[in-house]
């Protein structure tokens, strides 16, 4: 290569790096929400509840879903919120089809595992058993590498600033007194 065409290309190279630096940079700035550790509990409970319906451990599942219910509940609420921020007024369709997605990619996943299915992860409802927290079932939950019909982007969003939310009030206020003084 000609002199000028290799400083061309090493500095392609470099801005390429730089580029790349900080793009691994910001992504290494994402805080998790909440919403991180309820998809991995929602995934959680519904391979095991896949795995009580295939292997007849329906008993094993209603005791998993009596000691968290609370943090079964607060889940729920925490992908709720999720989807309902993530998709407006849609939410539901798109957190219905979640669950239906999450349900049928774990499924196939244990047609594909055949009879070895109940062996493999009957042994999960004693694994739980011994959990006691939300956190504790998080942290099991991405242990076990539980499936998920798709990647959801759950870093926490940034905090609304101070100023928007005073001009909105101040237009609405506004408003509010351009309309009582044409009344």
């Amino acid at each position: 290569m000609t002199s000028p065409i290799r400083r061309a290309v090493v500095a392609g190279l470099v801005l390429a790096g730089l580029v790349n630096g900080a793009a691994a940079r910001a992504a290494g700035q994402c805080s998790p929400s909440p919403a991180h550790d309820a998809f991995d509990i929602y995934g959680l409970q519904n391979e095991l509840m896949v795995t009580a319906l295939t292997c007849g451990l329906q008993d094993r599942y209603n005791s998993f879903t009596r000691k968290f219910n609370p943090s079964l509940l607060e889940t729920e609420r925490t992908l709720g919120a999720y989807f309902r921020a993530t998709y407006g007024r849609g939410f539901q369709t798109e957190f219905d089809s979640y669950k239906t997605q999450l349900s049928l990619t774990q499924s196939e996943h244990g047609l594909k595992s055949g009879t070895a299915l109940c062996g493999q992860r009957a042994a999960m409802f004693d694994e739980v058993a011994v959990l006691e927290s939300a956190q504790d079932l998080a942290h099991y939950a991405q242990a076990k590498d539980i499936i998920q019909p798709a990647s959801y982007e759950t870093c926490a969003a940034p905090a609304r600033t101070q100023h928007t939310e005073t001009r909105t009030r101040a237009r609405a206020r506004a408003t509010r007194a351009t309309r009582s003084t044409r009344s």
